[in-house]
């Protein structure tokens, strides 16, 4: 029986930020090999060992070492142009609400980064749509390694991962949590089929 769903933020929530990145040669640059966790400078900054301005130079090195341009500003820039990342998918905020009123758990586990912890908080209604609120930047753990997964079940009160299901867009996440026993959802650009299948899941495991 499902007891929990836990959430990823950027590309459940929003659309992805890889999307804006561009090529997987920059997406490879700026957020390094991201089904692993590693000592790239992203990796860093989302576990809180690094400032957004000393990850973006050490980022820029990177890039400037293949003769391109890697600077993450400029990815950010065409975000917000796009609007890409700055709103969030009500599909996702109405079903995690009806989902928390009905007695599931429910939890958000992100990589994120300190800096922006005050803006994307503000696009969603955090405290009414989570119980748990794992931030990669302020646990200094961050997805795929399975401790942030163990972490965020036991603040559920110690629910086991069987009875946990996970979103999120990126397969390396999804594949982490399935090593676990967590059932897992991969959400695509288009997120009607991740809704479609936690329905099912949801169902099943009644």
């Amino acid at each position: 029986m499902i007891e929990a769903v836990l959430f990823d933020f950027g590309g459940v929530f929003t659309a992805s930020p890889f999307d804006a990145a561009g090529s997987d040669q920059m997406r490879e640059l700026i957020f390094g090999p991201y089904d692993q966790d590693t000592e790239h400078p992203w990796h860093r900054l989302e576990r809180g060992e690094l400032s957004l301005a000393a990850a973006r130079e050490l980022i820029i090195a990177l890039g400037a070492r293949e003769g391109v341009d890697s600077d993450p500003f400029a990815m950010f820039e065409r975000m917000g142009r796009d609007g890409g990342g700055r709103e969030a998918r009500t599909s996702f905020v109405e079903r995690t609400r009806k989902l928390r009123g009905s007695g599931y758990h429910t939890a958000l586990v992100t990589n994120n980064v300190s800096e922006f912890s005050r803006a994307w908080r503000r696009m969603v209604p955090v405290d009414e749509l989570f119980e748990v609120v794992v931030d990669s930047s302020e646990e200094g753990v961050r997805k795929p390694d399975p401790a942030i997964f163990q972490l965020t079940l036991e603040r559920l009160g110690g629910i086991q991962p069987e009875c946990a299901l996970f979103l999120d867009d990126h397969l390396g996440n999804v594949v982490a949590a399935e090593a676990l026993g967590i059932r897992a959802i991969q959400v695509e650009a288009e997120p009607t089929a991740a809704l479609a299948a936690l329905d099912a899941l949801l169902a099943e495991r009644a």
